[in-house]
């Protein structure tokens, strides 16, 4: 199959460099879509990704053009993968998250809390030991449709029933962990601030503070390098040291909603921008998610 060859320029802000972002150029992978979103990729080698208006998960081998891997999705946004390669959607139309194992089978892991129907579930994260963390906020005309009054961030344990993390004023959405699976991070759009939380081998969390304020644009996706970095979509795609100081800025010609490393090295990462996916290889690990 034919590639996508398309480059556009990588513009960089740089403070202290943990990397060297000088001479690499941002490819753009698939095109055509209408809103991507939820980019995870699987051992098996390959990438999954939401185009959420038309209802799919696409899937993204290297060097080919997206299919569909999943139809009537269900308005999947966020995706994630666990240590046994069992997916993790959170379905924003069915306002509910869902765990479907390489069999095929699906099970309903959270859709109500005390009773009431969960706002539309937007992203997920799950630790290698396999607590599973999203948020639920709601956005557009999803917000005409809410039983709760809050928007959520929740934990889902190895076992017992669902707990609360959060509910904070604004809505949360992308959400992240750092590499000892220690640090909980929740991007709050409202607020354009990311949370940070401190998670017990329990998975409990405990510790709420603010680690990144005044981000140019509501924040969406987040992921995390080896090396604890965070690479937080929003109106371009800021990268922040662990202790919150901006390092560089990388540039699109589209919004970026979401981002994910991938390929065998895990040295390229993926970023979800409106009607495209793009990639740009980096001389730093992804932390190691499942």
């Amino acid at each position: 199959m034919r590639t996508w060859r398309g480059r556009v320029l990588l513009f960089v802000t740089s403070g202290l460099l943990a990397q060297d972002f000088s001479h690499i150029s941002i490819e753009k992978a698939d095109a055509g879509f209408r809103f991507t979103e939820g980019p995870v990729w699987s051992r098996d080698g390959f990438l999954l990704f939401s185009d959420v208006p038309n209802n799919v998960i696409r899937k993204l081998a290297p060097g080919e053009r997206s299919t569909v891997f999943r139809d009537n999705s269900n308005g999947a946004t966020g995706n994630a993968l666990d240590a046994q390669g069992r997916l993790y959607i959170c379905e924003s139309r069915t306002r509910r998250v869902v765990r479907i194992d390489k069999k095929g089978n699906l099970e309903v892991l959270a859709e109500k809390w005390e009773g009431k129907r969960l706002n539309a579930p937007n992203d997920i994260i799950v630790r290698r030991d396999g607590h599973v963390y999203f948020t639920d906020p709601a956005f557009g005309d999803q917000a005409d449709r809410r039983e709760l009054n809050f928007y959520g961030v929740y934990h889902i344990p190895v076992k017992g029933p669902m707990s609360l993390v959060a509910r904070p004023e604004g809505r949360p959405n992308g959400i992240a962990l750092s590499p000892n699976g220690r640090i909980l991070y929740v991007a709050n759009s409202d607020e354009r601030n990311i949370r940070a939380y401190d998670l017990d081998r329990n998975g409990e969390a405990s510790n709420e503070r603010i680690l990144i304020a005044g981000i140019d644009g509501p924040p969406d996706g987040i992921r995390v390098d080896e090396k604890g970095n965070l690479y937080v979509a929003a109106t371009n795609l800021p990268v922040y040291s662990p202790d919150g100081k901006l390092l560089h800025t990388l540039e699109f010609g589209e919004r970026p909603a979401n981002c994910a490393f991938g390929d065998p090295d895990l040295q390229t990462l993926y970023i979800t921008a409106r009607t495209s996916l793009y990639r740009v290889r980096l001389n730093v690990k992804g932390a190691l998610q499942h």
